[in-house]
């Protein structure tokens, strides 16, 4: 039986991830600073926590574990306001279990990256472009994949992911379609932007099972990969979508101002990704 650690395995993604996984028979293990939520725990996964930003605390609970084959990183801080936290815990955390494993015999780790790590330039964003990270989260992130990307060079069998939006069940309320379904579902008066921005929307059952084609494939080893749907969708389209849908919802497109430096269009080419999963 392959054995996999989920760091961030709690959170939405990881939830997903590790569910996929005992499905698909693998010994699975949870690292993170949080218990999950009640409606995320599984039974089979054998939960561990620490902060990996942490090194010492870090080392404990990995020396716990017999043998690990991969490794998924969605580790790092999800309040992107607390900045220094958000570049110590993705960069600092990355880092870390890297460092760890990479005396390890492990067959892949897959660090899981962003696709606000091109920032400035325009989509269609390939992965072969320059990163040009704007916020802090971008450049914790970016960060981390440039250190990932020196130790692929001394044979770290890691692989890059750059992920869009992923929607689903079990999502976080504080994420674009379930905050528009819950004011749809309120029928109360609820703050939009004009919608006139275009994203990358991608189901998480599409994503995981991305993920596990390339963590499973021998001839994948030192690679990025951008994670999406590769068609941008107008998000007024998707209010007006949701609205329709659930049949009420007052949504106040306007009330909430666009960012100076937001981009109107962002999203991936997943001509690679499509390739080597034959998908």
């Amino acid at each position: 039986m392959n054995s996999i650690l989920i760091v961030g395995g709690t959170g939405f993604l990881g939830f997903h991830t590790a569910k996929f996984f005992l499905n698909k028979k693998f010994k699975v293990f949870s690292l993170s600073r949080n218990k999950p939520k009640k409606i995320r725990r599984l039974k089979k996964v054998k939960y561990l926590y620490a902060d990996i930003s942490k090194k010492n605390m870090l080392l404990k609970k990995l020396s716990q574990l017999s043998k690990i084959d991969y490794v998924i990183n969605f580790g790092g801080e999800v309040d992107h306001r607390k900045i220094k936290k958000t570049l110590i815990t993705h960069y600092n955390g990355t880092k870390n279990l890297a460092n760890y494993f990479i005396k390890t015999s492990i067959k892949k780790f897959i660090q899981i990256g962003s696709g606000l790590e091109y920032g400035s330039k325009k989509s269609v964003h390939k992965e072969t472009l320059p990163l040009k990270p704007q916020s802090n989260y971008a450049k914790a992130k970016a960060k981390s994949s440039k250190f990932i990307i020196k130790l692929q060079k001394k044979n770290f069998p890691a692989v890059i992911l750059r992920l869009y939006q992923v929607y689903g069940p079990y999502q976080d309320i504080n994420r674009f379609i379930p905050q528009i379904i819950t004011g749809c579902l309120d029928n109360k008066k609820f703050p939009c932007s004009n919608g006139s921005q275009y994203r990358d929307f991608i189901h998480v059952d599409d994503f995981v099972n991305y993920v596990y084609l390339l963590t499973i494939s021998k001839s994948i080893i030192g690679e990025t990969f951008n994670i999406g749907f590769g068609n941008p969708v107008k998000l007024k389209n998707i209010i007006k979508f949701i609205r329709k849908t659930i049949g009420k919802g007052k949504p106040d497109f306007g009330k909430i101002k666009l960012r100076k430096e937001e981009k109107m269009i962002t999203y991936p080419n997943i001509q690679k990704l499509k390739k080597c999963t034959n998908k």
